[in-house]
């Protein structure tokens, strides 16, 4: 059966238009540059193509979504901006998934990365050698969070498909940045890219847009990543048949190519993919590589690969998960235009307003994703509060609930939530730390030569619960500094991400329930953080997160923007303190990727449903915490005029939840919690 995205579907003229973002850049004219069709046809075997894609429907309720959509498809003759399925390459079957740039600028958005994952998932299951070929701008910005989190998921299949010892090739094409290149953009055992493409974190428009400065020449380009080892080669796509051959030659450990393909079968559960996977790696098949081939992804702890094929089974596309693990999830989340614009380095037009409401900073909205009263922005809602503090429903282990919703009140707006977390009196995680935890010690770096001051790492005792604490480290006040902008903080680079990954390590190696703290502006975007491997280290931090043996929870205290927000995010449980929020950028980069300007930067996350209840309601976060609780405001009034006041008293709260819930989930069977994290994460986006 042939997808509708296969090579062989009735081809399209090439786009006219202006030239996509970084092209004038690259060398090499634009029509030397294939598009996804083009390129597979280049690399396999002749009439070997066999595409797995079923159709994809336009649901939108946004109209100018939905003409940008049926814009694409016509220029291209695809339904996404991602073909997948298979092929031989000198024989031997291999799985392929490409990513067509004409097609919004490659972005990735839900069905977008649904159809990755249900790839990957397959590649696994069949024991495939896999091949990628992004060329994508990133997230999709008309869909928003929801579909900055499918960079998780398909981190994760990435993560399980070379735990089960099968080879991942990838070949980044002109041009590759963002949440794709921060995921499975940068997790290849052999990653090579094409001659003068543009590759980078962040496009240099946004760049610019945030900065008032262009970005310097000659850093975001294939050959310079290349002289600083972040690439393995440069190749022109004349030779990618061929260079692929002799790689798998030795990554497959001269396994004989495999049988005929299988009969063809359409997407199903991955129960049944993981099944098939877990049976083909218990009876050999063809393409195993001896003695279990390489580790995963990031150095993490080997127990993610012995648990890759039992989590597989976990992960089911478009709700097709076992009734089994779809219950343990349940319990364990306690929830029941065409050029780059509308992705992360420049798309079309704002997704569906997600919604405005008055604006109240102090409304307690604590529904649990799924439940009959959901988050519905400016409707009085009321629900189930947790744990010390107040919430929605709990872990199993965590304390009885209590209810102190207040039913009357509503949800603040996007840009009430945002100003709110650029305030620069609003308390970080040292303040946490000093509040909220006790015999706390600070760790310094990487432990080999690097330190990074954007981010934090402590052995701590929080509410009571010893852990492994890693947030990101608030930067002092600026003189004069207010809300009004994007609030910098202190920038993320490579060496925190290190230093990250190195304080997972110590949690998986000592079994310590890990803390991750979110508050971040952003990573840091410079030469070098480029050249010094930002992108990749996100990617390694998902792939760590979401495999970790050990529990883990994630406190979203206030921005989380981009990838260094993301990278600390994949946990078991999520807790968000009301005006914390998620976005794939900083609104004021979105405002300019959709509109050409940072004015709109309020409207803009307002679509993009970056609000703590947003995310409550996709399922993304488990708790919201108020942070202006009547009780904080009397102990205030009744403490010390001089004292700390009203913050403290909320951090103390936060204190209380969180130890709670790290000692809920240290309570918890770790392979049930571990399984019900990766239902968790497969599901970003799909019908609860």
């Amino acid at each position: 059966m042939t997808g509708t995205n296969s090579p062989r579907a009735t081809g399209a003229s090439r786009p006219t238009g202006s030239r996509p973002e970084g092209a004038s850049r690259a060398t090499g004219s634009r029509a030397s540059r294939p598009s996804a069709r083009e390129l597979i046809e280049a690399i396999v075997d002749p009439g070997s193509w066999h595409g797995w894609d079923e159709p994809v429907e336009i649901t939108t309720d946004d109209p100018e979504y939905r003409a940008d959509l049926e814009r694409a498809r016509e220029r291209t003759g695809l339904d996404e901006s991602v073909i997948t399925g298979e092929g031989r390459i000198e024989g031997r079957r291999v799985a392929l998934i490409a990513c067509e740039f004409r097609f919004l600028a490659g972005s990735i958005g839900v069905a977008a990365g649904e159809r990755l994952v249900r790839a990957v998932e397959r590649a696994t299951a069949e024991r495939l050698p896999l091949l990628a070929a992004p060329a994508s701008g990133g997230t999709r910005m008309q869909e928003g969070t929801v579909a900055f989190l499918q960079m998780v998921k398909v981190a994760a299949a990435i993560t399980d498909h070379k735990a089960a010892g099968l080879p991942y090739l990838v070949h980044l094409r002109h041009p590759t940045t963002g949440g794709v290149l921060a995921s499975w953009g940068s997790l290849g055992h052999v990653t090579a890219a094409e001659p003068g493409a543009l590759i980078g974190f962040m496009g240099p428009r946004v760049h610019e847009a945030l900065y008032g400065e262009e970005f310097p020449p000659g850093v975001q380009n294939a050959e310079n990543l290349m002289n600083h080892g972040l690439i393995d080669a440069v190749l022109p796509h004349s030779r990618l048949s061929g260079v692929a051959a002799r790689v798998l030659r030795v990554l497959c450990a001269g396994a004989p190519a495999p049988a005929a393909a299988p009969a063809a079968v359409p997407p199903a559960s991955a129960g049944a993919w993981g099944a098939a996977g877990a049976a083909a790696a218990d009876r050999g098949a063809p393409g195993d590589v001896p003695g279990g081939g390489v580790s995963p992804a990031g150095g993490g702890s080997g127990r993610g690969g012995a648990r890759g094929a039992a989590t597989a089974e976990a992960a089911g596309p478009a709700g097709g998960v076992s009734a089994a693990h779809d219950q343990a999830a349940l319990a364990a989340s306690a929830g029941a235009s065409e050029a780059p614009e509308g992705v992360e380095s420049g798309a079309p037009a704002p997704a569906a307003d997600a919604g405005t409401a008055a604006e109240d900073p102090g409304w307690r909205e604590n529904t649990a994703p799924g439940s009959a009263a959901a988050a519905v922005p400016g409707r009085p809602v009321s629900g189930a509060s947790g744990v010390p503090g107040g919430s929605v429903a709990s872990a199993p282990g965590a304390p009885d609930d209590t209810d102190d919703t207040d039913a009357g009140a509503v949800a603040p707006t996007a840009e009430v939530s945002i100003r709110a977390s650029r305030r620069v009196e609003r308390p970080g995680v040292r303040d946490l730390l000093r509040v909220a935890a006790e015999d706390v010690s600070p760790l310094s770096g990487t432990g080999a030569g690097e330190h990074d001051p954007g981010l934090l790492l402590a052995l701590a005792r929080v509410g009571g619960t010893p852990c492994v604490v890693l947030g990101h480290n608030r930067r002092s006040a600026r003189k004069g500094e207010t809300a009004e902008g994007p609030g910098e903080g202190q920038a993320l680079g490579p060496a925190g991400l290190r230093t990250a990954r190195r304080g997972m390590r110590i949690a998986a190696e000592l079994g310590l329930p890990l803390l991750t703290v979110i508050d971040t502006a952003g990573a840091a975007l410079s030469r070098e953080a480029e050249e010094g491997g930002l992108a990749a280290e996100i990617a390694r931090c998902l792939a760590d997160m979401v495999t970790l043996p050990a529990p883990t929870l994630c406190l979203l205290l206030g921005q989380g923007a981009g990838g260094a927000a993301l990278a600390l995010l994949p946990a078991d449980r999520v807790v968000a303190a009301r005006h914390a929020w998620l976005s794939p950028l900083p609104p004021e980069g979105a405002s300019a990727i959709l509109h050409r300007t940072t004015e709109r930067a309020y409207e803009v996350a307002a679509r993009q449903g970056v609000r703590s209840a947003d995310l409550l309601a996709q399922g993304i976060v488990d708790r919201i915490v108020e942070e202006d609780a009547e009780e904080d405001a009397e102990e205030d009034v009744a403490g010390d005029a001089g004292g700390s006041g009203a913050p403290d008293v909320f951090l103390s709260r936060l204190g209380q939840l969180l130890g709670a819930e790290l000692a809920a989930l240290r309570a918890q069977d770790p392979d049930e919690r571990l399984a019900a994290r990766r239902v968790r994460h497969r599901r970003i986006g799909l019908p609860r």
